[in-house]
């Protein structure tokens, strides 16, 4: 016990409030190893809980609202692709849109689902192994979303550091005119990870309406979308390191809302603001040339690509 906190289950706690803010920065974490900077992670994850949230309740499976999520999200990610990689326009621009149109889609289409219960999704059967003291707790009382999110970041960081397909991504987003001229389909590749990453953040969001609240409400992303911005800048561009500071972000959210339920003296305003100042920070250091050398960002970041050049 930690005070009137239970360790395993504020570790517990800490382990499924991550998942949303993982999911999302690894599909993010693509995104920009491609050489694109899409700033719509927040609309495109709260598209992704409304359209996860209506196709569980739809159909009563909520295998199929996970499915729906990362549908949601991947075709709102696709009229960004559209825009930046055939249209040309301003990647940041465009990205700030999308998180708008996101907002007040969502909230539209949301407006008859207030106070609805979703399916609820069962946690992994692991027989004994739930039983045991203290890592049961923590490791097996889980749902299925949980170790998925630990696989993606496993599978992410094998294909971009061992295979080919993870080559010629990285290489699209360090010189896309040096991968074109190797004959690379270079548009195509960022479209391809642009709903890679719209799919992944819609995961994120039908995890937040389906599992970690269950319900709708305008808004009920809470910015997690941008923390996973600045998750993917913290971890410079890592898999592992993504993994590590989505713990990080999440074990503050969680310890805030802990203390703030045992009635602790320490102002929780203060823990509140945390995820959401070091957000601003990190932001604040990948506008800067200096600290995009520093932190390794992919050389064409936020470039837009002609083949005609």
């Amino acid at each position: 016990m930690f005070g009137d906190i239970s360790l395993s289950l504020l570790l517990a706690s800490l382990m499924v409030n991550s998942v949303p803010i993982m999911l999302a920065a690894t599909g993010e974490l693509v995104v920009e190893k491609a050489g694109v900077l899409n700033l719509g992670v927040e609309g495109m994850m709260i598209m992704g809980a409304i359209c996860g949230f209506v196709t569980a309740v739809l159909t009563g499976n909520p295998y199929l609202g996970f499915v729906g999520g990362a549908l949601g999200a991947a075709a709102l990610s696709l009229v960004f692709a559209l825009l930046t990689q055939v249209l040309q326009t301003n990647q940041v621009a465009s990205g700030l849109a999308l998180t708008l149109f996101g907002l007040g889609l969502s909230s539209l289409i949301g407006q008859g689902y207030v106070g609805i219960k979703p399916p609820a999704t069962g946690e992994v059967p692991f027989g004994p192994l739930a039983d045991i003291p203290f890592l049961g707790t923590v490791l097996f009382g889980h749902d299925w979303v949980v170790y998925f999110s630990i696989l993606m970041v496993a599978a992410t960081w094998w294909v971009l550091r061992y295979s080919r397909t993870g080559l010629i991504l990285r290489a699209v987003g360090e010189s896309h005119e040096a991968a074109h001229a190797l004959g690379y389909k270079v548009t195509r590749i960022r479209i391809l990870a642009i709903l890679f990453g719209g799919a992944m953040a819609g995961l994120g969001g039908a995890y937040v309406s389906l599992i970690r609240v269950p319900q709708w409400t305008d808004g009920i992303t809470a910015g997690a979308g941008w923390i996973a911005l600045a998750i993917v800048v913290f971890a410079s561009w890592k898999p592992w390191r993504v993994l590590m500071g989505a713990y990080l972000f999440g074990g503050i959210t969680v310890l805030q809302l802990n203390l703030q339920a045992a009635g602790s003296s320490i102002p929780v305003e203060y823990l509140s603001m945390a995820p959401y100042l070091i957000t601003i920070l990190v932001l604040v250091i990948m506008s800067s040339g200096r600290g995009r050398a520093s932190l390794n960002a992919p050389a064409c970041l936020g470039q837009n690509f002609h083949a005609s050049r």
